[in-house]
């Protein structure tokens, strides 16, 4: 039974799939967002939530588990001695996605995955969160529209 096994498949052999995770997730932690299809982005998200998780404990096994995982040495140590250090006060929640409509290709459903950086207030929640999601979505939009104009003339 796979009762509480959940995660996506994504179309992958196992082994390419932990392999395509595990760059991806180092490439949000350097980068801070990424662009890829929703059902990506939100396995990515699960992975980049543990490995933050990871990074706040600080131990030598946490660090070694996260190198197992994302393989990435320098990304592990960026996470444990810096990154994590701007989500001690936040219970979880690290990242957020964004979705962005379909890709014009094949129709794909895209979205932003990011880092979420706004200081966690006394109650749990985010300070001016709103404020700050809706300028982020309309720029996304902004961004969008140009994309699909230039799409156009091409």
């Amino acid at each position: 039974m796979r009762h509480r096994k959940h995660t996506f498949k994504i179309g992958r052999k196992p082994a390419h799939r932990r392999a395509m995770l595990a760059n991806m997730a180092c490439s949000l932690l350097r980068a801070g967002r990424i662009k890829t299809t929703l059902t990506r982005g939100k396995e990515v998200r699960r992975l980049v939530d543990k490995m933050i998780t990871l990074g706040k404990n600080g131990s030598l096994a946490a660090r070694r588990r996260a190198i197992s995982i994302l393989g990435q040495k320098d990304v592990v140590r960026y996470l444990f001695d810096e990154l994590s250090a701007g989500f001690a006060e936040r219970q979880g929640g690290y990242t957020r996605v964004l979705k962005l409509g379909q890709r014009q290709g094949d129709a794909a459903e895209m979205c932003f995955v990011e880092l979420v950086s706004e200081p966690v207030s006394g109650r749990g929640d985010t300070v001016g969160a709103d404020d700050q999601t809706m300028a982020a979505e309309a720029e996304i939009e902004q961004k969008v529209e140009a994309s699909v104009a230039d799409g156009d003339r091409e």
